[in-house]
Formats: structure tokens, sequence, C-alpha cells
């Protein structure tokens, strides 16, 4: 939540103007969902409800080319800019004037498919993936038969505004045609699903996601209204992002060891971009396999994880610029001891 956010509510009760402050807390509800805050945002959505819980609409929708995708998702990790447009997909969606076909691109664990389940949180929406499997058919052709029945139950659908379509790593009906590495029928494949999207009915959504932008047909990314790059997260970004994940299993883990400082200078340690997939990964497996008896043994192994060695040598934490103190934690070692090594080391 922003201070312009906290000024118009003020503003809003003070001039008993209902509306303006129900539209601003709403917002505000927005902005927790997609930053992973799943029970306040119901919390503030219900307070905004005549009814007592915010309960999404459920539908029933039968197709072979399409799963129900459970949209209950992990907390999701995203910088300011990325949540900021999601909020504009939103609201694009929202009013409804044809603006439905978007495409997320960016490298795999960025949150690309967590981004829509949230969004379908918001919108209030169910999700239906497209089972690739069920529509890619080796018979010459069936395949982009089987692409046009698919947007043929798309468009005759009628309860578009409870349904999200998603095209999970759609490269492999989206790549360029004029690669000489793909095949001719796949080519086509791809022609007629320009052809689909070009006639896609106005009221139904369909978002993409894919790995392998660069490679993806001109044509096709210009069928898409809007193009959300995953690929923006600073330095800084996945070090706060490591950070809430930390604080999200310690407390799941019930571990005390919570030292950010020491925890920082290890993760700088990383010379690989790691997303935030990875680094949940990276975190709740060093904490996972630590000792319960000990409640800094997850820096260690996350040490490990990162250095690819225990951290042992005393002189070559000081080289990494670690205190004498957080060489201690890491060498399991008191502040005494590591002091004389390395005034041994060093004299």
């Amino acid at each position: 939540m922003k201070k312009k956010n906290i000024i118009n509510l003020i503003k809003y009760h003070v001039e008993n103007n209902n509306s303006g402050f129900r539209q601003e807390a709403y917002e505000i509800a927005k902005e927790f969902d997609l930053a992973g805050d799943y029970q306040l945002a119901e919390y503030v959505m219900s307070l905004l409800s005549d009814a007592n819980s915010f309960v999404p609409q459920s539908i029933s929708f039968e197709s072979k080319y399409f799963d129900k995708l459970d949209e209950k998702g992990d907390m999701l990790f995203l910088p300011d800019s990325i949540t900021q447009d999601l909020l504009g997909i939103f609201n694009a969606i929202e009013r409804r004037i044809g603006i439905n076909k978007f495409l997320f691109q960016g490298p795999p664990g960025t949150g690309k498919t967590e981004a829509v389940k949230q969004l379908a949180r918001l919108l209030k929406r169910d999700i239906y993936m497209v089972n690739f499997v069920s529509l890619i058919d080796s018979k010459l052709g069936q395949t982009q038969k089987n692409l046009l029945n698919c947007f043929n139950e798309i468009n005759g659908f009628v309860q578009y505004d409870q349904i999200l379509f998603l095209f999970d790593e759609i490269d492999v009906i989206a790549l360029d045609r004029t690669s000489s590495n793909d095949h001719r029928e796949m080519g086509r494949v791809t022609s007629s699903f320009l052809k689909c999207l070009d006639s896609l009915n106005e009221k139904a959504v369909i978002i993409g996601t894919t790995n392998l932008y660069k490679y993806f047909d001109k044509a096709l990314i210009r069928r898409f209204d809007s193009v959300l790059d995953f690929d923006r997260y600073s330095s800084e970004d996945l070090l706060e992002i490591s950070e809430k994940i930390l604080d999200k299993y310690l407390v799941s883990m019930n571990l005390s060891g919570r030292d950010i400082r020491l925890f920082r200078k290890i993760m700088k340690l990383n010379k690989e971009k790691l997303y935030p997939a990875d680094l949940k990964n990276l975190i709740k497996t060093s904490i996972a396999f630590s000792d319960v008896n000990d409640d800094n043994d997850y820096l260690r192994r996350l040490y490990y994880a990162i250095c690819g060695k225990k951290p042992e040598n005393t002189s070559e934490l000081a080289d990494q610029n670690f205190t004498v103190r957080e060489i201690g934690v890491l060498t399991n070692k008191s502040k005494s001891s590591v002091s004389r090594e390395l005034q041994e080391k060093f004299s």
C-alpha cells in the first residue's frame, strides 16, 4: 500500500465520498492479493461486501482440449513494476472493451503462471488451461483441426465473465514460421493460430505464457493486446524477495535464527541470477534439511549450496567480508577461536 492510498482513503472519508472510499479500498485489496497477502485481501473485500466472505464463482466447462487449473497458488513475489502492469491488465479486462489477449513472457521461475492464478483470484474467475497433449496430433492436418475446434469451443462459451483461458508454454504452436528449424506442419499450425486469434470473441480472455519469446513469430506477437515482460527483477528485488521467502519458511518450520545481515551477505555471494522459484527451492531446502537443534545450521547449508563448499576456512570467510561474529556462526566456532585463528593466519 502506497502513501497515496492512505491519503485518498482519508480524503474520501472526510468528504463522505463513499463510492470513492470503497473504490480506493478495492484497489488496495487488489494490490494485497497480487503481493500474495491473500487473507488480508479477502478480509478487506469482505468488509466492502454485503456478504461475510469473498468466494470466487465456479462454473463447469467440459472440453477435451482444456483442463481446469487449481487457482490456489503459492505466495507471489513480484517487483512493483510487474505488479502495476498486472493491475493494469485487471482493469482492462474489467472494462470489457475487447482488450482480451495477453502474453506473459520471461525465463522459467519468474512467476508467469502464478501471476495468472493471482489474476484469476482478483477477477473471481476459474482458469481452464489448454491441454496440448490433446491438441497436438501426429496426423497431417489434425492439429490444425483440433486448434480450430478448440477456439470454436472458446467462442461458443457464454459465461465469459467467469473464466480465463490459459495457453501455458504457448510456444509449441507459436514459433517463427520462417525458421529453418521449424517443421512445415507446425508452421501451418502457427498460421492457423493467427487466424484463430483474429476471430476470437472479444468477450473471451486468453493468456499465453512462454520462455521462448525471442523465437516467436512476429505476426503472432502483434495479435496480443499486451505483452508483459517478467524478466524485470533487479538484484535488490531478488534480495528482498529472498528475505520474504526466508521469513515464510522460518515461521513455518519454527526456527528463530533470523540473521538478515548474514543472510544477505551469503545470498550476495551467488554469481548466478536466481528467480523467485529458484530462490524458494534454495532457501526452503536449506531450512528443511537443517539441524532441528541448531537455528543457524540453515545458514551454513545455504552457504554450501551457493559456494559449493562448507564454510570452514576462516581466512577465506574474512576475505568475503564476514565479521568475526558471522564467521563464528558459519563455522560453529566461538568468537575467541575465530579471532585467534585469524590472528595466526595474518601474523
